[in-house]
């Protein structure tokens, strides 16, 4: 059987480096995730270097827009150097994230009688993740948009969808011309720890949910009872978080060999998976391709106390 390879590469640390072999509808694949940490001209080469050897590419550490309400599509300018650089096509997650992170919340609530309704939710950055940010305010959840304190280092919770919104249509502009490395966190900096400052908005939540990079920067060690809905976390991410007294783990991506994958290495799969050009893939494909691939959240209960 011919093996296909889909390789995400980072501007992330290469800690967080990972490699499996696994067989999905009949196709065998290598999927790995690379880091550079935070070299770009060295990821601009790698993506050179291997465009006539993988199906599909990932890039991590940096996403080419960002969407928000009512699906509009912001561009961040310093993501359009990544974007001619090969011929095989490269996904960043984001299609992934509109369409599998809505379905996780649904998923929970549905199948595994999750009840949002009254729980207070820390949403690390919505303008990230909307899609997951607006199903669960839909859900009932009482939110906190952490967008400015988180991204900006601004300490002002936005606490309704509707200031959310209005934030939204002002800070998007602004945000997608910074240079990446100023949205989100690359190479040494995915490592740092800088718990105790934001504490009180953890402690106030009964979910914490986003990228994980952002959850562990600024995790409390009480984090006793509390549910995290992520992304993308290692071995020792789960060993950390049952230490700190985390109840539950959620992964919107599904788990292989200890790991889950972040979303744009996910999408470059399922893009591999599928007979069309990357730009012509719709969401009804991802949700399709994706129950094809049976692909479910990975829940871990990590303490005994009951998260719902």
């Amino acid at each position: 059987m011919t093996q296909k390879e889909v390789v995400s590469v980072s501007i992330g640390s290469s800690s967080r480096d990972h490699e499996v072999d696994v067989e999905l509808l009949g196709q065998s694949f290598k999927i790995r995730r690379v880091g550079t940490d935070g070299d770009v001209e060295r990821a601009k080469q790698m993506f050179r270097d291997l465009d006539d050897q993988v199906a599909a590419f990932g890039l991590g550490g940096i996403c080419f827009c960002l969407v928000g309400p009512g699906g509009r599509r912001s561009n961040i300018r310093s993501a359009n150097q990544f974007k001619r650089l090969t011929k095989s096509p490269m996904l960043d997650g984001t299609g992934l994230k509109n369409t599998l992170e809505r379905s996780t919340i649904t998923y929970l609530s549905d199948v595994e009688g999750f009840d949002f309704a009254g729980k207070k939710c820390l949403m690390i950055s919505a303008v990230d993740r909307f899609g997951m940010a607006e199903a669960l305010a839909d859900a009932g959840c009482e939110m906190v948009f952490g967008d400015l304190i988180f991204g900006l280092g601004v300490p002002l919770a936005v606490r309704s969808m509707r200031q959310f919104r209005a934030l939204a249509r002002v800070f998007l502009p602004v945000a997608t011309k910074l240079p990446f490395q100023v949205l989100y966190p690359t190479g040494e900096k995915q490592e740092k720890i800088s718990a105790g400052k934001y504490d009180k908005y953890f402690r106030e939540a009964d979910i914490i949910a986003g990228d994980y990079l952002y959850i562990k920067k600024y995790m409390p060690m009480g984090m006793r009872g509390k549910v995290v809905i992520t992304n993308t976390v290692t071995a020792s991410d789960v060993t950390d978080m049952k230490q700190r007294g985390v109840s539950l783990l959620v992964t919107t991506t599904p788990e292989f060999n200890g790991r889950s994958f972040g979303t744009n290495v996910m999408e470059a799969t399922c893009v591999a998976l599928l007979d069309k050009p990357a730009d012509q893939v719709t969401p009804r494909d991802y949700y399709d391709i994706l129950q094809r691939l049976g692909f479910k959240p990975r829940l871990e209960r990590l303490a005994g106390q009951k998260a719902n």
